[in-house]
């Protein structure tokens, strides 16, 4: 038996008392994918763990390439806006094709890796290799009977902070060799002796263009000998060494020495890694804990490797490690933003899908747990995006419909929020819901701590005003008509993509009206309030299944990966088994129709949260089973896009903890819903830390004979409570605990 198998044997052997709070594996990665990660929401690294050629790719959120995105804006159509109108509501059902400037389609800026930090060395000592990520801490280890490494990114310092130890020989270099990277990315190094050792840097010009990016590498070294062996430094006989990277975006030239000055400031307050790791535990340790999830897992299988444990799909202990890894990637992703389509990473310049931020399904869904898992670093993240863009999405609302308040992309880079990224089969300038969900997030926030934030109410209020200049077309009933209508990124079976009354414009539409109003008592929440009531209802269709135009003559397409008509079912509240039964059957039966086309993650985890808000259990075991059986998941526990680890994305790892928390804990603002649609896999367990919409904190333990909830209410109030058992008001007083027992189901 090999040394890694005797490492792997005996840590598989040992007791887990509780639910482990990272990963680990018996070898280092051998493709970026299977990197171990951590972030600040800002700075990201890759670390392969190599004890003999170690790499750690760093990524930060701005990093974008510059491709004509920054200049592109928003197609001004609003001069031809009536006439689309006139000739839909005609039922000419092309008619929003021409609805276009002509453009070819363009995407956003591409998100792109930075450089890689390589630690070569002569060959060691192979036996007792582990590499491991602690997410409690957000360092990433690699050590061997002769050597150790470890890795965070910092939220106190926004720094990288690498230290090695065991080398009696060490080159380090910043190497921008990436795969991907352009051919004329214009590339120069630095490598320079300090008082602390050495400062490395790498700058890039990309292409054509007069921006670049910087990364800056301060080498700290005690004991041993520092030699410049250009591109970078080799070191000799240390105790141990100490790398401090930054990278910077910026135009012209970076001042390095301005860069360096600030690391070696951060060496001559704390000069210990162990110092810079306490300062930024604190915010960090603080977050992660807010919430755990125990499932009663073998401790046996909590014990492996995540590689094994992938293997057995069907076990407590792998929903248990990525309900943990979903909350650490996702609050290591957010910061300047929420997290893009792969996160905060990527080790390839040809990201898929430009590594945008997609916010018709994919952002949408990754930030789905932040409110219920005590996440608000997550919802600042987004809030900052979103007040960022304010302007650009003025202009979209301007440019497109002619009209006040504010319209959303459905593709950012994180630097522009202007609509330009569409076609004739992805006309995402006629998508009009985008602000609606982006925003949520934020009212969910404000719901759970009581109180309503000023920027949330201003953004709500633009969204308001776009409805009332847009909504002006009425049907023979007197309804509101949204024309053009979209419902991403389907199409009706007899029809174009732009249509009419699309479910999702008409939910979103209604709810932005109502909770702009909640925020803005007065003239302006009666006059919205009377624009959302007259609105046209959901349509039926002829298969009793909610339509996903509420038009008549509009036939739906069940086969897709996007569930945007059933937007009313969740994230909203609109429909509900509890006030609106027959829609919800209907919403229900959309949900048994609806195909999963190309297999993707995001479809599957969605049609999850639906079903969980429609009681269904079984259902959610049945597309988390898709998941967790479809090799969706690295050995880094980020995940795909597609079954058998294709496509690195990261909306399962990031929407998985939702689906959970969703299954066995439901809240609004006056209503408490207790395991609503336990899988039957999910026999027993604990969820701690759980925020409640209507401001309490909860803790919940099952088992098949029943079980048992805490509440801690920080304001009074009563509520409605559903259990198995039925329903029955429930006052709870700030401050008091209150004791729930529940019966079988």
């Amino acid at each position: 038996m090999t040394a890694t198998g005797k490492t792997e044997e005996a840590t598989a052997t040992t007791t887990a008392a509780g639910p482990v709070h990272g990963t680990w594996e018996p070898a280092p990665a051998a493709r970026w994918e299977d990197a171990f990660l951590s972030g600040n929401g800002r700075h990201g690294v890759l670390v392969f763990g190599d004890p003999n050629d170690d790499r750690v790719i760093v990524t930060h959120h701005t990093l974008v390439r510059p491709n004509g995105g920054e200049h592109a804006r928003p197609p001004r159509l609003a001069a031809e806006l009536a006439g689309v109108q006139d000739r839909l509501l005609a039922g000419e059902s092309d008619a929003a094709e021409s609805f276009t400037d002509g453009r070819p389609l363009q995407w956003v800026q591409p998100f792109h890796p930075a450089l890689q930090i390589r630690l070569r060395r002569p060959h060691g000592r192979p036996d007792g290799y582990r590499r491991s990520v602690d997410f409690t801490t957000g360092e990433a280890t690699a050590t061997t009977a002769d050597r150790a490494s470890r890795v965070f990114v910092s939220r106190a310092d926004d720094v990288i902070v690498q230290q090695v130890t065991g080398t009696a020989a060490l080159d380090i270099a910043l190497d921008h060799r990436l795969p991907g990277a352009p051919s004329g990315l214009g590339v120069g190094h630095g490598a320079l002796r300090t008082p602390e050792g050495a400062l490395l840097s790498l700058r890039a010009r990309y292409p054509g263009s007069d921006r670049a990016y910087t990364g800056v590498t301060l080498v700290a070294v005690t004991g041993g000998t520092t030699e410049l062996v250009p591109p970078g430094v080799r070191v000799t006989g240390a105790e141990s060494v100490l790398l401090l990277t930054r990278v910077r975006r910026h135009t012209g030239e970076l001042d390095v020495t301005a860069e360096a000055r600030e690391l070696g400031d951060l060496l001559a307050d704390r000069p210990s890694y162990d110092a810079l790791l306490a300062r930024h535990l604190g915010p960090h340790r603080t977050a992660y804990t807010r919430v755990t999830l125990d499932l009663a897992a073998d401790p046996a299988e909590r014990a492996l490797p995540g590689s094994r444990l992938l293997t057995k799909p069907a076990g407590a202990a792998l929903l248990e490690r990525l309900f943990a890894a979903g909350r650490y990637h996702l609050l290591s992703a957010s910061g300047l933003n929420p997290p893009r389509l792969t996160g905060l990473w990527t080790g390839d310049w040809e990201t898929a899908w430009s590594g945008a931020f997609t916010t018709n399904a994919n952002l949408n869904l990754q930030t789905a747990s932040a409110a219920a898992t005590a996440l608000p670093e997550v919802t600042a993240a987004q809030a900052a995006l979103i007040h960022r863009q304010l302007p650009q999405w003025r202009e979209n609302a301007r440019a497109v419909f002619g009209t006040r308040g504010v319209v959303a992309p459905t593709h950012t880079d994180g630097e522009s929020g202007y609509s330009y990224h569409f076609d004739r089969e992805y006309p995402h300038q006629l998508w009009t819901a985008g602000a609606d969900w982006l925003l949520k997030p934020l009212v969910d926030h404000d719901e759970i701590r009581g109180d309503r934030d000023p920027g949330t109410a201003a953004a709500l209020a633009e969204v308001a005003r776009f409805y009332e200049d847009f909504l002006t077309r009425t049907d023979a009933d007197g309804h509101l008509v949204i024309v053009p209508s979209y419902s991403p990124e389907n199409r009706p079976a007899n029809a174009s993509w732009g249509a009419v009354n699309a479910a999702m414009d008409l939910s979103a539409a209604r709810h932005a009206l109502r909770t702009a109003a909640d925020y803005h008592p007065g003239p302006d929440a009666a006059r919205w309030r009377a624009l959302a009531d007259r609105l046209p209802p959901h349509r039926t269709n002829s298969d009793g299944a909610l339509a996903e135009w509420a038009w008549p003559g509009l036939d739906d397409t069940y086969d897709h990966r996007h569930l945007s008509h059933l937007y009313g079912v969740w994230p909203l509240d609109e429909i509900t088994p509890y006030d609106t039964p027959e829609l919800a059957a209907a919403a229900h039966r959309a949900l048994e129709l609806r195909g999963a086309e190309n297999d993707s993650a995001h479809g599957h985890l969605h049609h999850a949260l639906i079903a969980a808000r429609l009681r269904d259990g079984a259902r959610v075991a049945a597309a988390l089973a898709r998941v967790l059986d479809g090799d969706f998941f690295h050995t880094s526990l980020m995940s795909a896009h597609y079954p058998d680890r294709h496509v690195y994305n990261a909306d399962a790892a990031h929407a998985l903890p939702a689906v959970i928390v969703e299954a066995l804990v439901q809240s609004t603002p006056d209503r408490l819903v207790l395991l609503p649609a336990l899988p039957a896999a999910l026999g027993r367990g604990r969820l701690t830390g759980v925020r409640t919409r209507f401001g309490a904190e909860l803790d919940l333990s099952w088992t098949p004979d029943g079980g048992r909830a805490v509440l801690t209410p920080h304001r009074s109030l009563r509520i409605d409570l559903w259990t198995s058992s039925g329903s029955r008001p429930l006052d709870l007083v700030a401050g008091e605990d209150h004791v729930l027992t529940l019966g079988t189901w």
